[in-house]
């Protein structure tokens, strides 16, 4: 190797280097920059992209890849493995629309965010895809902007500090809670906070408030602790909760002569007990479910004659 060879590798070498740490501090590569800098030529520019692309496949990670991005005319660093695939982001959005959770402008907002994660190439097909839905979304009546409600009641939960709310009930009328709060869900069109009453204890188990209807909140700068082993496991209530209508914790027992699956999924808890082969052929299933409340009730009467309640008992709750 001579010295002109030696000198042209080297500087080689040091645009690779260069290029390499910019792309992985997230930065953007823009071809004329990079031009005028080293004084290179538009051959030279796209062989150190095509050496730079095959050393992040066969050295970094295979779903790493370089790309040219249109907006920000350059090439920059996508992780394939933790950017949203157009499948997903239609999918999301989807459900985002059926949910019916957030009023007109935040529903906007969301869907264009997500739009604008999807590949430039196919987020005209995702937008395509969700237009008919999205002109004729209907939000709910509250109308009520939710995003900043829900995350500042997060911050609440977190710092498992005591709060004190001024809640709409669904008869109109307005009263003061001071609640612990322990988690926030969502269910059939509503989000709500579950959590524990600051003042008293409600043999009922978690007190349950739609967000939507919250009209102010406050911390009291309390805070409340919850022992390890007394702790509000949010899976495990989500499986025994019904129309987030809270109550006392029980055992249900009934037969159901339906398709088992509606159970299964309806129900997280049930499990089968028995099953029975009638004389017509089909199956009776004895099941039994742990739930919450009464919202199992209204479930269970939904079904008609598929369904007998045989009995029920309820379980002691501690004290938190």
């Amino acid at each position: 190797m001579n010295e002109n060879q030696f000198e042209k590798r080297k500087k080689q070498g040091v645009r690779l280097l260069l290029l390499r740490e910019e792309l992985d501090k997230g930065k953007n590569i823009n071809k004329e920059e990079i031009k005028r800098k080293f004084d290179i030529d538009d051959k030279t520019f796209q062989r150190d992209i095509d050496f730079l692309r095959a050393f992040y496949t066969e050295n970094i990670n295979p779903e790493i890849e370089i790309k040219y991005n249109k907006k920000k005319k350059g090439y920059i660093l996508e992780n394939n493995k933790d950017r949203f695939r157009n499948e997903e982001i239609l999918a999301i959005s989807k459900i985002l629309l059926e949910s019916r959770a957030f009023c007109k402008d935040e529903l906007d907002e969301l869907l264009r965010k997500l739009c604008l994660l999807s590949e430039e190439d196919e987020m005209k097909q995702v937008k395509e895809m969700i237009k008919n839905e999205k002109f004729n979304y209907v939000p709910l009546k509250h109308g009520k902007k939710l995003l900043d409600l829900i995350w500042e009641l997060s911050k609440y939960i977190t710092k498992q500090e005591i709060i004190s709310i001024n809640y709409t009930t669904k008869e109109g009328k307005s009263k003061v809670h001071r609640i612990k709060p322990v988690s926030i869900m969502f269910s059939e069109y509503y989000f709500y906070i579950v959590s524990f009453m600051a003042d008293k204890f409600v043999e009922d188990g978690p007190t349950i408030f739609r967000i939507d209807r919250i009209k102010k909140l406050k911390g009291t700068g309390e805070n409340f602790e919850v022992p390890y082993l007394e702790r509000f496991e949010d899976g495990e209530f989500r499986k025994r909760v019904q129309f987030m209508l809270s109550g006392k914790l029980r055992t249900v027992k009934f037969e159901y002569t339906g398709i088992l699956e509606v159970v299964q999924d309806r129900l997280p808890t049930a499990e089968v007990v028995e099953e029975i082969k009638l004389d017509d052929g089909t199956k009776k299933y004895v099941i039994t479910a742990e739930v919450y409340g009464k919202g199992i009730d209204m479930w269970l009467k939904s079904q008609g004659d598929k369904v007998k309640v045989i009995g029920e008992k309820e379980i002691e709750v501690k004290k938190k």
